[in-house]
This record gives C-alpha cells, sequence and structure tokens, in this order.
C-alpha cells in the first residue's frame, strides 16, 4: 500500500530517535524525545489550496526539517508516517 497526499500536503518518514545521548547514557523508549528530521516520501500537486495558488517545493527523497507539533501521525501496515503541509516543512537539509 503506497499513500497519495493531496493539494499542499507531505508524507513524511521519521528519523529514528536517538537512542543515547552524547555522553553515552542509554534512553528509554519514553524519554527519547520525537526528532524533528525525517524523509520525504510523497508530495502532493500543489495547486489551488485555500484559494491561493501553491507550487511544492519540495520532492521525494530528500531530508527535512518540520515544526515540532506539525502534521497527522498515520500508520500503515507496520510503519509510522507523518502527514504535514509544505508549509509546516522549516528547511531541506543539503548534504
Amino acid at each position: 500500500m503506497k499513500i497519495k497526499p493531496l493539494g499542499d500536503h507531505v508524507v513524511l518518514k521519521n528519523a529514528e530517535a536517538e537512542e543515547t545521548t552524547a555522553s553515552g547514557i542509554v534512553l528509554p523508549g519514553t524519554a527519547k524525545e520525537k526528532p524533528q528530521m525525517a524523509e520525504i516520501v510523497a508530495v502532493g500537486p500543489g495547486g489551488l489550496v485555500d484559494g491561493k495558488e501553491v507550487k511544492m517545493e519540495v520532492k521525494p527523497g530528500q531530508k527535512v526539517f518540520y515544526s515540532k507539533y506539525a502534521g497527522s501521525e498515520v500508520k500503515l501496515g507496520k510503519e509510522d508516517f507523518i502527514i504535514v503541509r509544505q508549509s509546516d516543512i522549516l528547511g531541506i537539509i543539503v548534504d
């Protein structure tokens, strides 16, 4: 199964949360902070959204930072995804 986003929505796959701190302390599952970095899996077509023309500036495969409380979490099979609006993406990570 695949998710096909509509309008200006983007499907993200979260990066794994850190297991240990920089000083080497192992974190239990409840203490891990949700990462704000993810990889884009799918991008909607853009177009006319809320009466405004939206041009999609991101594409699948890019790694991005997104707003901390943005989007909706969805589970498809055994994988977890987040669906956000393009405007919730703060920046693209460039190698």
